[in-house]
């Protein structure tokens, strides 16, 4: 599955887009400005996708990546 093919089973799933990930990470503290903090780790973006949105590792991993900023280009 392509990382475009990731977001986009997310966002038909949650509703929510890549921006708006951004903005809710922000908001719990594991992102500033959309991009993901120094020292956090995978893990936990796995656990609070999975809690807040029932998204499996898979799919927590294609947002890590987009707040990493590895795949932004890609996302929008």
């Amino acid at each position: 599955m392509t990382f475009k093919a990731y977001i986009d089973n997310i966002q038909s799933k949650t509703g929510k887009s890549p921006d708006d990930f951004k903005e809710l990470a922000n908001a719990k503290g594991f992102a500033e400005k959309g991009k993901l903090k120094f020292g956090v780790k995978a893990g936990q973006i796995v656990e609070w996708l999975k809690q807040d949105f029932d998204l499996s590792r898979g799919h927590a991993m294609a947002i890590y990546a987009l707040l990493k900023g590895e795949k932004n280009k890609n996302a929008k």
